[in-house]
């Protein structure tokens, strides 16, 4: 599969959204800053974006000009009044689906501008026009694509909402299938992994969002919320050994020694991979504002794993384990025991670590107790309303 091509349908907007968050990222250097800046002015001006580039000039990531300005808001409205002239006409003289796609039109226009509150007032004037649950579906992803532009959580979370709803009227699985991933997307932004997990996961083999990202960048991120969330059988059986991951891992740099260390216990190997792998989770728009609380998962589940296999194990093996000092392990394991991530005590006199799993079946048995006296307690209470 060319990536390549998958990056030509990409949403041009989402392009330049992540061209921008790059411009505002500490960790990229100034030249590279100096040719994202060009594309991003290149991108407003060929689609004409003035409110946007009226605030990234405010904001000082492009330089201000006023002439620019004053000649794409003079584009607008001529635009606007033609498309105007083209809904009337539609009305007086033409069907109701002429009106219907007169006013996408509209709606579209203002989204290419990055007009977003006149965006969303269209595209619900168009709603109203459309009868087909097909083409209302569409209208819902446009609205998620305003939403995804502008990191505006609540927008998206409202119009998922709203596409489950017009799912229960009908609506194919091609649609369905697409709104998993952006779904998907939408937890992973919002630091649901488990969940943008499991729906990545569905998606793997019927993946048609190109708008959204390339194939490749779709196998990114499913790898990565899978590795987190997913125990070692289920890792094995849907990622690690997965055809689609499989032809498209490599294309991903450090990805597959990052699984593939990982999963096969090369603790060395997964380090140096996961060193590789930082810069591309720092550098992503979605993933970028849980960097912290990911690096801190993933060594969660790969302390955890190695620990599984012992009752007890000295710092020195462990630390030679993953290729790092007897030091650096104490302090890692020390902050990851203290907030309950986990099971297991430093004998720091021995240089020993020994774990201390909870018992199952003594966990199930508390719960039994505790939910027998929540039943006691609602029953009695029950009792005393009857006999009144």
């Amino acid at each position: 599969m060319d990536a390549g091509g998958d990056e030509a349908k990409q949403e041009r907007h989402l392009v330049l959204a992540h061209k921008l968050f790059l411009l505002s990222h500490p960790d990229l250097d100034d030249l590279a800053k100096v040719a994202l800046r060009s594309d991003a002015l290149d991108a407003v001006k060929s689609d004409g974006m003035a409110p946007l580039f009226e605030s990234l000039a405010a904001a000082g990531v492009l330089e201000p000009d006023d002439a620019l300005l004053a000649e794409m808001r003079a584009r607008i409205d001529e635009e606007v009044r033609k498309l105007d002239e083209k809904i009337a006409d539609a009305e007086e003289n033409l069907g109701e689906s002429e009106v219907r796609e007169a006013h996408l039109a509209k709606s579209l226009y203002f989204m290419r501008v990055g007009e977003k509150e006149k965006a969303l007032e269209q595209l619900k004037v168009t709603e109203g026009k459309t009868v087909a649950v097909g083409q209302k579906m569409d209208l819902v992803f446009y609205t998620l694509q305003i939403g995804l532009f502008h990191m505006d959580f609540d927008l998206i979370s409202k119009s998922i909402d709203k596409a489950k709803n017009l799912f229960e009227e009908g609506g194919d699985w091609e649609r369905k299938n697409r709104l998993k991933v952006y779904e998907g997307l939408y937890f992973m932004a919002t630091r649901n992994f488990k969940k943008a997990a499991s729906l990545f996961l569905d998606s793997i083999s019927t993946f048609t969002t190109y708008e959204l990202f390339p194939y490749d960048t779709f196998v990114f991120y499913t790898v990565i919320t899978s590795i987190i969330t997913l125990d070692r059988v289920s890792l094995k059986q849907k990622v690690v050994d997965a055809p689609e991951i499989l032809a498209m891992i490599g294309k991903v740099p450090h990805l597959s020694e990052f699984l593939n260390s990982l999963y096969n216990c090369q603790y060395k190997s997964f380090f140096v991979a996961f060193s590789g792998m930082t810069e591309q989770i720092k550098l992503d728009r979605y993933l970028q504002p849980h960097f912290r609380y990911y690096m801190r998962e993933v060594r969660t589940v790969v302390y955890s794993q190695f620990l599984e296999s012992y009752k007890s194990v000295t710092m020195e093996a462990m630390a030679a384990a993953f290729g790092v000092t007897v030091d650096f392990i104490d302090q890692e394991l020390s902050r990851f025991i203290a907030a309950g991530k986990l099971h297991c005590k430093i004998d720091k006199v021995a240089g020993v670590l020994e774990t201390n799993r909870p018992d199952a079946r003594n966990a199930f048995y508390q719960a039994t107790i505790k939910q027998g006296d929540f039943l006691l307690n609602r029953i009695q209470k029950l009792s005393r309303v009857i006999d009144l």
